[in-house]
């Protein structure tokens, strides 16, 4: 975060950003030099723990940053780290260290440079790297399912620590403006390189090679290359521009587990994608429209699915297929249409319709397959249509907006679990729908009020008859969440927020016959969360914060 200079939420798809930008973009916007300064330092350093039980659970974090302007030359450099102590719940439990980010060793290096060529034309270049891995004293200790949370106890990991090992980002901008006309060029040159491990588990017990059980980690690297030019045009009093370019992604992504067993095998992905995204304004209207042309390659080499046990047991009870590989390729045209009107300040109403194209989790399809061949899974990919309905009003100081929205698709990609705890994907049609509104306001001078309220439900039409009647499990669909917030600011010195979360309640599925529920599909309890930021300008240069998360020291678990 400390590399951050703002986030930008963009909402519905768009024919620029594919293969997975179902419902919209989060983009992260890092910072940029400030050219008015040769030299800029800021320095950062924090603390925290638990009020709750103090011990062990101190962690601190501190960031450098300079940044600066030298003629057309501008940079950022900035370095982190962060250790996390011990986590506890509002009880003063050790929370399960499985998949957690207590005592974790947290490493950030971020820089960039942007040099100006000419008028017309500049050059950026950018690269992260991030890497946080846990080293705890505590093992999981598991809980009874509805009853007692799994906590963290003291005792051996048997494993390596788990964490993200790396993760590299580069990325290499080059704008020239007014290339040819009044058109402007973007080329856009990236990679991504990770490694992480996940924690130790039984479920990878193998007597026959020796192994109690094992981690999985995953391996990625992705390179890819999106240029475009965006031309304006002018026709009466109709105005606008076109987006439109190409983009190209390749993707290589395996799963093994530490000691040396394949999981998933390489996926090779090639993703090539020519897009045009137009933006029309006539009087008061805006229309929006594109279409993005998605061609997709994977090629999967022959593999031997995982040999599963259980615990204690010899003879196995999954895995050990060959599967012979092959390529599975992917074409689908998307398009996506919105209309807003803007006349009155007061209402102004939108409607949209966009279509997105993501593939469902071939690796965990892949790792559970017994068909003997690639080109017999069923791998499908799945394409969203969504349908859209809102508006926005300014009322004097009051910021309001609604919106009501449906997704279907032919395919669904919703997780199963089997009788054996293994995982498939359900090839069936789905629908989602809900609505979000919110609402932000003074209340009185230097004091402001927002809350916002969205509800998601989700069904699966299981036979295929018209008749969406099951419904979604929690891993899919949330509760109903509530979240708002009152700040002050006094003398630009001073400023206050108290944030509050509230997530409901969802009971949506009966027990199995034993009394137990299959995988996302427990009832979930409601919780309230209270938060706490301030901030006291000292002097120029100097800022203190003081924060108190969950501040009613609310009982909850994930």
């Amino acid at each position: 975060p400390s590399t951050l200079e703002r986030v930008e939420v963009i909402k519905g798809a768009t024919a620029i950003y594919g293969n997975g930008a179902d419902g919209g973009i989060v983009n992260y916007i890092t910072k940029k030099p400030h050219a008015n300064k040769k030299l800029e330092s800021t320095t950062y350093v924090g603390a925290e723990g638990a009020l709750v039980d103090i011990n062990n659970t101190v962690g601190a974090k501190v960031t450098q940053t300079f940044s600066g302007q030298l003629n057309k030359l501008g940079y950022v450099a900035s370095g982190s780290f962060r250790q996390t102590g011990i986590y506890k719940d509002a009880n003063g439990e050790v929370i399960s260290p499985f998949y957690g980010l207590g005592e974790t060793s947290q490493y950030s290096l971020f820089g960039k440079l942007n040099y100006q060529i000419t008028e017309k034309q500049r050059v950026e270049l950018m690269y992260n790297y991030f890497s946080s891995n846990q080293d705890t004293d505590y093992v999981p200790q598991v809980g009874v399912y509805g009853e007692t949370p799994t906590i963290g106890v003291l005792g051996e990991d048997l494993g390596q620590d788990q964490g993200n090992r790396y993760n590299h980002n580069a990325q290499l901008t080059y704008d020239y403006d007014d290339i040819f006309g009044k058109t402007d060029f973007r080329l856009n040159l990236y990679m991504q390189d990770f490694k992480t491990v996940y924690g130790y588990t039984d479920s990878f017990y193998d007597p026959n090679l020796g192994y109690d059980g094992g981690q999985s980690s995953i391996l990625s690297a992705k390179k890819g290359a999106r240029f475009n030019l965006k031309t304006p045009y002018t026709f009466g009093e109709v105005t606008g521009n076109i987006l439109y370019g190409v983009d190209v992604l390749n993707d290589k992504t395996e799963q093994e587990l530490v000691d040396g067993r394949d999981w998933v095998p390489q996926m090779d992905m090639t993703n090539f994608a020519p897009y045009a995204q137009l933006k029309t304004l006539y009087k008061n209207f805006v229309l929006k429209a594109g279409i993005r042309f998605e061609n997709i390659n994977i090629e999967i080499p022959d593999y031997t699915t995982l040999t599963r046990y259980n615990v204690g047991e010899t003879t196995p009870n999954s895995g050990g297929d060959a599967i012979t590989g092959g390529e599975l390729d992917y074409n689908a045209t998307t398009f996506n249409a919105g209309l807003r009107y803007n006349k009155w300040s007061v209402f102004k109403p939108f409607i949209s319709f966009s279509q997105s194209f993501s593939i469902a989790d071939l690796g965990r399809t892949l790792r559970s397959a017994t068909e003997n061949t690639v080109n017999e899974i069923n791998s499908e990919a799945v394409i969203a249509n969504n349908y859209e309905i809102g508006f926005n009003s300014h009322l004097g100081r009051t910021n309001l907006s609604g919106a009501y929205f449906i997704s279907t698709s032919d395919l669904g990609s919703t997780y199963s679990e089997t009788a054996s705890g293994a995982f498939e994907i359900l090839r069936q049609p789905e629908k989602v729908y809900g609505f979000e509104v919110s609402m932000d306001t003074e209340l009185a001078r230097n004091v402001n009020f927002g809350t916002s309220v969205s509800y998601t439900e989700g069904k699966i039409d299981s036979q295929d008859s018209g008749d969406y009647d099951t419904y979604m499990g929690g891993d899919r669909i949330p509760p109903v969440k509530i979240v708002s917030y009152v700040s002050y600011k006094w003398n630009n010195k001073f400023d206050a927020r108290l944030s509050y979360i509230y997530s409901g309640d969802r009971n949506r599925f009966e027990p199995n016959d034993n009394g137990s529920y299959t995988y996302g599909k427990g009832p979930v309890d409601s919780f309230n969360i209270l938060n706490l930021t301030t901030n006291y300008q000292l002097t120029p240069s100097t800022k203190v914060g003081l924060g108190i998360k969950n501040l009613l020291n609310e009982d909850y678990y994930n």
